[in-house]
């Protein structure tokens, strides 16, 4: 029982962290002509196998919420590149000497790290139309990632990500 409170806990946790997304897309483009999609057959995602098929699913799941649906010839497709990339600690302890003394001053100060340090993974979503427009919608969000994360709460944070960036699709013009 209380292995479930610590997933549940573990998963609300993930489910809270942040994840920033930018956006930008075609003024011109006509959204409502897109009804189907298709990943690309040479995607190279930069995660896992099993990550890569997490995302998928999840991109899958909302898509359908959205009304569209995978077709072999498809009105667009999607591509997806990811990377990871680690960000200095946030909190440091200083610590300091100091002295002066007849108008005489000088000091020594250092910051010594306190945790570790941040990973953040980047992930690039591009729909492309294939027969004229090309790129015509993209979102880059970023996340903190933990690489030993457990698969529930992997699957959870993918969900979350891929929440987040199609929350806004199809923009408003």
């Amino acid at each position: 029982m209380k292995s479930i409170q610590i997933l549940i806990l573990a998963i609300l946790m993930v489910g809270c962290a942040p994840v920033k997304v930018n956006y930008d897309f075609d003024r011109a483009t006509d959204f409502s002509k897109y009804k189907t999609y298709q990943y690309y057959g040479d995607m190279k995602t930069g995660l896992s196998e099993l990550d890569t098929k997490r995302l998928l699913d999840a991109i899958d799941k909302k898509m359908t919420s959205l009304g569209f649906t995978v077709s072999e010839t498809p009105d667009f497709l999607i591509d997806i590149r990811s990377a990871e990339f680690q960000g200095a600690p946030r909190q440091t302890v200083g610590v300091g000497l100091g002295g002066g003394g007849r108008n005489v001053g000088g000091g020594v100060s250092i910051g010594i790290p306190v945790g570790g340090s941040n990973i953040t993974r980047q992930i690039t979503i591009d729909f492309v139309d294939e027969k004229g427009k090309g790129l015509f919608w993209q979102a880059v969000s970023e996340s903190n990632y933990r690489p030993n994360a457990i698969p529930g709460e992997r699957e959870e944070k993918l969900k979350a990500i891929v929440e987040k960036v199609l929350e806004v699709y199809p923009p408003e013009k």
